[in-house]
This record gives C-alpha cells, structure tokens and sequence, in this order.
C-alpha cells in the first residue's frame, strides 16, 4: 500500500528530517529539483525551451534549482519570479542567487514567447488562501500557453488536503511530488489538474509520532494478489460461503440479478435470492446458478420464512433495488432484529436505515460479526444529517465520527471512493473512472463485496478489496468499450477477467 499525506503530515514530515535528522533544507531542495528534471526526461519532454515560473517560498526555490541545472545540461531557460521579492525564503534567495552568479537574469513578469514546457513552481503544497490578483491573472496566462505543463510537489492553487481549486489553479500534464502523494492530488477537483503523477523519493521518510490510524493509504496492484480469498483443492461450495441476497422488490429484478451474480463472480459458493414474487421467472432464467426464494407482498403473513434464511446464510445484502415501500421498511426492520451474519447494506436499505434513526444504529451495534455500509454522497447525506457539501468539504472527519458512532464499516463512493473502518486506517481507491456512472454499478460492488465476506473476508478488508477490484474492472471496461457505453453487465464481465489477470500475478 502507498501513503496518502496531508499537508501537515508532509510538513511535519520535512520538519523532522531538517530539525531532528539535521538534514539541511537545502539538501532536500537540491534532492528534489534533480528528481524533477529525471522525471521530465524520464517522460521524454523536451526541456530545450522552457519558462519556469517560481514563487518567494521554498516552492519557488525547488524552480530556482530546476533552472540551473537545466543550464548546466547546455539548456536556456526563462526562469521568473512571480512571489513578492521582499518575501523570498532564505533557501529561496541562495538558489536564485546561484542562477544569477551562473548569468541567468531573472524577470518578474511571463515574456510572450512560445515554449517547449512551462514549469509551476509558485506555491507548491502548502497553500490554504484563495489566489487572487496578480497571482491568478499569472496562472491563468500559464494555463493558456501552448506547452506541456509541469507542475512542482502539486499545481499551484491546488489545496492539498482535499483538492479543492482556491480561486484558479495551474493545470499540469504531470507533477512530480515528493515523498509520499498528497490527498488533494488524489481527490477531485485536484486530481484532474494534477495529470500524471509522479512520486519521487527525496530522503524524507513517515515520522514514527504518526499513529497508523493517522495515515490515509490507497491499495496498489501489486497488493492484491494476496489479499485474494485462497481456493484450495480440496474444498466445495459450502467451503465458499452461503449467501443471502435480499433484493429486488417488484419490477426490480435487474438490481437483484446484478448483485447476484456479482457475488458469484466474486468467489461465493453458493447464492440465495430472497425477493418479490413477481422476480423468480426472469431471476430462474437469467442466474439459473442461484437459489430462488420469494415473499409474496399479498400474504397476510410476510416474509415468515426470514428468520430461517438468516439462520442458514454465512453472510447477507440488502437493499439492492428493494423498495422503499412500507413492506421493504419492515424487511431491513426484521433483518436488523434478527440477523448475527455478517452483513452488506446498500442503496434502497441505507435509504430505510436512515429512517430508522437511532435505533436503526443500535441494532447495527450490536451485530457482532459486523456491517458493511456502502452509501453514495446522498445517502450518506440522509444517515448523517450533513448536507452534500459538507460532506465533500470535511468527507475524512465525517466518515471518521459515523464509523465510530455506528460501529460499521463505511464505503463512502464518490469519485475516489473512501473506505473506514470503526478503527483503522482510512483507505482511499485510485481506481474507477466516470464511464462507471451508470444504473446498476453500485449494484455490482455490494455483491462483489459480500461475495468476498462469503469467502470468510474481514468486513473491512472486503470492503477494500470490493472497491478496488470494482474500479479495475471499470478501468479494463473503459479501455474497452470507451467512456460512454460501459454499462453494470460490463463490469461483471469483466470480473472474471480481472480475478484471473490478479490471480496469474502469483504464479
């Protein structure tokens, strides 16, 4: 897994080496200026013609450095101070310094020139104002120029705890970073102005003040190959869990399907239906590999046979295309009384969760073997009572304090997707991409995430692992059918393509 900073951790980080290691800040700026001219040669950019645009801080001294030594390789860069003269940070001033001593004249204004590459190093990550004035009419002129775009530790005007743009920002092709990768490049807005990015070591390694809950991680590729449920030779479906989907209220049928088959796909050995009457024809055709159970709405005596279905499965979902009628509100009400299995709670029962307000919550307490809850951004909005906004503006906090309240493992979808355990680490996922957002994906995840749970997965590793595995599949989907026809089916069938690449890894 890869660390995921805030600006904080980052600064704390820098601080420890400079106070505590002796490290001089100086060493750090060189370190990091060599790594970026790497990574730009690394990326085959054409560094003949450049402008390099720096600001007072330590930002700008990292430019500085960039500029000499692009002189040094034979280049003639145009190298600008655009922070306030007056201002410039004493590392700041030796570096400039040095590429004046070298006849490198430093202007204080973009010349009108056509450029190979133009290089951001204004502000850097430390950056919390909105830009105005003079500092947003130079960014904005950068971001018209024709040139590839580099940005320095993260584009200017880029808020490195959540990536939100402060008035206007740099938008680069790639960013060279520092250290460890920083929320804001990670989250959207940030992530679309940040392009590729590049993490680059530099000396600076996590402080050990950092409490492991403290750091947000993300899961790479190459982790995944182990954390697979293993198949071993001797073994049958019982050995790969028993799983209980309560799905699909009338006219529902397609979410039932979805997370079905997406729990089979996933590893489970054997799958139940529980759902509407009206479902069993398509259902029976469409997954003949499922077992089909159905309540009938018009029954004096409702879903009478639940207690029994509860007591059979290893772990349940609820809530894929449910309903949010009176029957489907006593359907999550007799779950959450009776069920001691661990549990998946999607979509149209978040929605019922929500009206159960408190006692809904302590129900949820008290199943010991665990919950996971997978809202999107407004369902979450009607389990916390924050709005939307505030959600997106303060998401680490929140879903931190509803974890805990709850006592259940959160997958928090949005464009990243976040996933918090009561205690642990927060894990953001890199992968997914915008073709995903079609009726029936949130679908597919439950399933895959409970499929999982079937196969004796921690709650929260599940979780984990789902999200990733689910955008992964959207990615493959995406480089295959393009970004406007992906549709939920595509996902599955990319599911089994995907287990088998991962599983092929360990071999």
């Amino acid at each position: 897994m890869k660390e995921i900073l805030t600006e904080d951790q980052m600064r704390r980080s820098d601080q420890r080496m400079i106070q505590k290691m002796q490290v001089p800040s100086l060493v750090l700026m060189e370190r990091a200026a060599l790594q970026c001219v790497a990574a730009m040669k690394a990326e085959d950019i054409d560094l003949s013609k450049a402008l390099v645009v720096c600001g007072s801080g330590n930002n700008g001294g990292d430019g500085f450095a960039i500029a000499r030594m692009l002189v040094e390789e034979g280049n003639h860069p145009d190298v600008v101070l655009v922070g306030n003269y007056d201002h410039r940070s004493e590392e700041t001033k030796i570096q400039m310094k040095i590429l004046e001593n070298l006849g490198i004249s430093v202007g204080n204004s973009l010349p009108q020139k056509e450029y190979s590459v133009i290089i951001d190093a204004v502000f850097g990550i430390g950056l919390s104002r909105e830009i105005k004035g003079r500092y947003a009419e130079v960014i904005d002129q950068m971001n018209r120029m024709t040139a590839c775009k580099v940005a320095v530790d993260t584009p200017s005007g880029i808020r490195s705890d959540d990536g939100k743009v402060l008035g206007t920002a740099f938008k680069a092709d790639l960013t060279v970073t520092f250290a460890f990768q920083k929320m804001g490049q990670i989250l959207y807005p940030g992530c679309e102005y940040t392009g590729k990015l590049v993490t680059t070591p530099i000396g600076i390694t996590r402080p050990e003040f950092f409490a492991e809950e403290e750091i947000c991680m993300a899961l790479e590729k190459s982790d995944v190959p182990a954390m697979l449920p293993q198949r071993k030779p001797d073994s049958n479906k019982g050995t790969y869990g028993k799983v209980l989907m309560i799905t699909g209220s009338k006219g529902m049928s397609g979410a039932a399907y979805l997370s079905a088959r997406a729990a089979y796909l996933s590893g489970a050995g054997l799958v139940r239906i529980y759902t509407e009457e009206s479902n069993r024809a398509i259902l029976q055709e469409l997954l003949p590999e499922a077992v089909m159970t159905t309540y009938s709405l018009d029954e004096t005596e409702s879903f009478e046979e639940l207690p029994d279905l509860l007591e059979w499965a290893d772990v349940l979902c609820i809530g894929c295309g449910l309903g949010m009628g009176p029957h489907s509100e006593e359907l999550l009400k007799k779950v959450l009384e009776n069920n001691k299995t661990p549990a998946v709670i999607d979509a149209d029962g978040l929605n019922l969760l929500a009206k159960t307000g408190e006692w809904g919550i302590e129900q949820i307490r008290m199943n010991p073997s665990g919950y996971v809850l997978t809202p999107h951004m407004k369902e979450m909005s009607r389990l916390t009572g924050y709005s939307v906004q505030e959600l997106k503006d303060n998401r680490r906090e929140l879903l931190r304090k509803y974890t805990e309240k709850v006592h259940a493992v959160c997958v928090l979808k949005d464009s990243r997707t976040l996933v918090k355990a009561p205690e642990g680490r927060l894990i953001i996922n890199t992968t997914g991409n915008a073709a995903m957002a079609k009726a029936g994906s949130g679908d597919v995840l439950a399933g895959m995430i409970t499929g999982l749970m079937a196969q004796h997965m921690r709650p929260d590793d599940a979780a984990v692992l789902g999200v990733y595995l689910h955008g992964l599949c959207g990615d493959h989907a995406r480089k295959e059918l393009g970004s406007y026809s992906v549709l939920a089916g595509d996902l599955l069938k990319m599911l089994g393509r995907t287990l088998k690449e991962l599983e092929d890894m360990t071999e």
